[in-house]
């Protein structure tokens, strides 16, 4: 019985895509390692708040402050940096008691917190990542091999199949469309069906080619059935089997009816 269920494996982490679009993340520090958490915070939408005298800055980071990408406070990191509207913190400092400080006053308010190379003092962590356009994926050992989740992360990175990256865009434009045509809660189990349908129906290089205006095609078959792509590309525009082209030419043939009639 008990072999239906996967087992439990404990020890790991919640693995989450953590949503920072527009939140204030407080960067302590300004080395290979600061810059390195100002680029995830950017990359996430997030507004990076770096605390480091100037003389603890590196190339890249000093890049960031002279383009504007991230607000600098020049100095030494003080309690009071921790204010109500930080989201998180991100410690990059090479002083181990400091970096406990700043765990201790994080825990008291409740604001999570990443305290690089010391994994008993972080409520997350940050792993190795693969980023191709939408598509994000992150190897993690938990603190465990930080080297080996990259080794990891570029095995499967060289793994990946071609054109995923549009693949996934155009699979969202066409499930916006979707969404636009069977809007109502009740739709949803057929609107996932069918993109389920779809997914496993055509390959990643199809989806990826899929023109805005074949999407349009394309739902017109929704709920009902999932063409192939070459069944797709292919057909004629057909009154009976394309509700644009039907609409298109119905529209059409009504406005000559009603010039003829008129006259």
């Amino acid at each position: 019985m008990s072999s239906e269920f996967p087992a439990i494996q404990p020890g790991g982490s919640l693995i989450l895509a953590w949503r920072i679009q527009g939140k204030k993340v407080l960067v302590v520090g300004g080395g290979v390692v600061a810059s390195g958490r100002i680029n995830h915070v950017l990359n996430a939408d997030g507004i990076p708040i770096v605390v480091s005298p100037e003389s603890g800055l590196c190339k890249e980071v000093a890049y960031r402050i002279n383009e504007k990408q991230v607000e600098w406070r020049n100095r030494e990191f003080s309690p009071d940096d921790i204010t109500e509207d930080i989201a998180m913190v991100l410690s990059a400092v090479d002083d181990p008691s400091l970096s406990t400080q700043i765990y201790k006053l994080c825990q008291s308010k409740r604001v999570p917190i990443n305290a690089a190379d010391i994994p008993p003092e972080c409520d997350f962590y940050f792993g190795a990542e693969i980023r191709e356009g939408p598509l994000q994926i992150m190897v993690s050992t938990n603190g465990k091999g930080p080297k080996l989740a990259t080794i990891i992360r570029d095995h499967i990175r060289n793994s990946l199949p071609n054109h995923v990256s549009g693949a996934i865009t155009q699979t969202g434009l066409l499930r916006q469309k979707l969404r636009e045509i069977a809007p109502t809660p009740e739709q949803g189990k057929k609107r996932m069906r069918w993109m389920i349908r779809l997914c496993e129906k055509w390959t990643l290089n199809e989806l990826g080619s899929l023109k805005e205006e074949q999407m349009d095609k394309l739902l017109c078959h929704f709920p009902s059935s999932v063409p192939t792509y070459k069944e797709l590309v292919s057909s004629p525009p057909n009154i009976l089997e394309n509700c644009v082209w039907g609409t298109t030419i119905l529209l059409t043939g009504g406005l000559i009816l009603a010039k003829y009639w008129k006259h």
